[in-house]
């Protein structure tokens, strides 16, 4: 709770004014997460091809923080067939450089949008953190059956219902108080797939630690464990609301 209370207002501040403070934040993150992903593989951190994390994550997202957007966008895609076409080490080099550097990008270019960049990352925010709380409260109130025993024993079907139930409820309200939608319809449907995506991103995590067999991403986080701990639903469903913004256009919110 201590740990939450820290860093979550600095976390919102850098949000609600945007610019290099969020743009700084983000880059010093997604570095964080890459060398999260090449330590969990135990690999080498400095030495090839576990360099190639950070290492693009770093460029790419400077690219992206200057308004360079598609050569952001082709440094990852770059690097990432790069390391595919390289000996079979290099390959959990390739996924980490996806996994972490889309989400990270997509986080970037949605808060670059100067009409509703704020407004649209705030929408993804509260709907993740409203998945969370929801899916463990209610699956500590009911139980039940597991959702997926031999990723993460922890979850329950009750508590993924109660998530994305919480989630959509939440998200819908903030719809409205910021900007209220053309189609009810269409909002729910927005709600409904970054919900059910965030939610897999929890799981794909777990599937991830489980094949490293590691528990924990890392420890920066005292009571919360590493960075891809606290933010892969985030990495899941950040491309997935870029991808919803730019089909919008920019200067639209999302759920429009």
């Amino acid at each position: 709770m201590l740990s939450a209370v820290i860093l979550a207002p600095a976390v919102l501040a850098c949000i609600w004014f945007g610019d290099w403070p969020f743009d700084v934040v983000m880059i010093l993150v997604g570095v964080g997460l890459a060398f999260e992903w090449v330590r969990m593989g135990g690999s080498p951190v400095l030495v090839w091809p576990g360099i190639a994390v950070p290492g693009t994550v770093l460029l790419a997202s400077l690219a992206v923080a200057l308004g360079y957007h598609g050569a952001g966008v082709t440094i990852l895609v770059a690097a990432v067939a790069g390391l595919l076409a390289a000996p079979n080490h290099a390959r959990m080099a390739a996924l980490g450089v996806a996994y972490v550097g889309l989400g990270v990008l997509a986080l970037l270019w949605l808060r670059d949008d100067p009409v509703v960049g704020r407004a649209n990352l705030f929408f993804v925010l509260v709907l993740i953190w409203a998945s969370d709380i929801g899916a463990y409260l209610t699956g500590r109130a009911l139980g039940g059956p597991r959702l997926a025993p031999s990723i993460s024993p922890g979850k329950t079907r009750s508590g993924a219902v109660g998530g994305l139930l919480a989630a959509v409820l939440i998200s819908c309200i903030l719809a409205y108080m910021v900007q209220p939608p053309a189609s009810i319809g269409w909002l729910i449907a927005v709600s409904v797939v970054l919900g059910i995506v965030a939610q897999s991103g929890d799981l794909l995590e777990s599937m991830i630690k489980r094949h490293f067999g590691v528990k924990d991403s890392g420890r920066i986080i005292p009571g919360h464990g590493g960075l891809l701990d606290r933010l892969d639903a985030l990495l899941a469903a950040a491309p997935v609301a870029a991808l919803l913004a730019l089909t919008a256009g920019r200067g639209v919110v999302l759920w429009q």
